[in-house]
């Protein structure tokens, strides 16, 4: 799979540009192909890397990258233990794989996936742009009212649109494995306070555990944005390292939605 190859011209060529850098990094970017003809997943139903074939082609998802000069995180199927698992490896590298879904959060308002990694990035720091990487993150996109937001973001939001012939989407959340900051910090994007950052997990002691994820994303973004949330119209994970320049590896198993049930929870797999 080719970085970009499903996507429109205009869209390609959005990806080389400044402006890209700064919402693909809160994960605003990635779902803009709602409005350029790609079809999204409908239901609450994932392209599983668990039904993929390991060292085969990920199918389903699309893979961006901040620019044509950036190094590519590498992403690839392998086997770990009896199930096939998506691996990401970065070496002074920004990538991901996006997927436009419409998601209704009033039915299935939870999101659940594990990941493992091999250790968090060391210099590391989400309060700064030069220190906006990490270990595995997974981003949560939302169809957020543009008549709701400030005058300011509104006219940066309508001259972003105007060059690049897209329409920006204008709220995400970023679940982080973070190096430093405790679990449970919210913090704005470096890049766009139209994203928030909120740790899940932090430091080294769970490295090479599976650790399974179940996030109310209801909760969530009424506590970074104080607002219930819209549905949800696409999904990404990370693994980059393009502002450290360090090394980072990780492996995700598959990302689903979940009807009502128990909020926040951490569980070793």
């Amino acid at each position: 799979m080719k970085l970009n190859e499903n996507l429109p011209v205009n869209l390609q060529k959005l990806s080389n540009g400044t402006f890209y850098r700064r919402v693909v990094a809160g994960g605003l970017l990635v779902s803009v192909t709602l409005v350029a003809g790609t079809s999204a997943v409908a239901d609450t139903t994932l392209p599983k890397f668990s039904g993929m074939t390991a060292g085969g082609a990920i199918t389903g998802w699309t893979t961006l990258k901040p620019s044509a000069k950036a190094q590519d995180t590498k992403y690839t199927l392998v086997r770990d233990g009896d199930k096939t698992v998506l691996k990401a490896d970065a070496v002074g590298s920004m990538s991901g794989l996006t997927l436009v879904v419409n998601i209704d959060i009033r039915q299935t308002p939870r999101i659940r996936w594990r990941w493992k990694i091999a250790a968090p990035v060391a210099t590391a720091d989400l309060r700064t742009k030069t220190g906006d990487d990490y270990a595995a993150r997974i981003y949560v996109m939302f169809d957020y009212p543009a008549s709701k937001l400030s005058f300011a973001t509104r006219a940066s939001l309508k001259i972003a649109e105007s060059i690049y012939g897209q329409k920006i989407p204008t709220a995400a959340l970023n679940y982080v494995w973070d190096n430093r900051q405790p679990i449970g910090t919210i913090a704005p994007n470096s890049y766009t306070d139209r994203a928030r950052m909120i740790v899940i997990e932090s430091g080294a002691d769970k490295v090479g555990q599976w650790v399974t994820e179940t996030r109310d994303l209801g909760a969530d973004f009424m506590a970074a944005f104080g607002e219930v949330p819209p549905n949800v119209v696409a999904v990404a994970l990370a693994t980059d390292t393009d502002n450290t320049g360090e090394t980072a590896i990780a492996w995700y198993g598959d990302i689903e939605f979940l009807s009502a049930g128990p909020t926040a929870v951490t569980d070793k797999q």
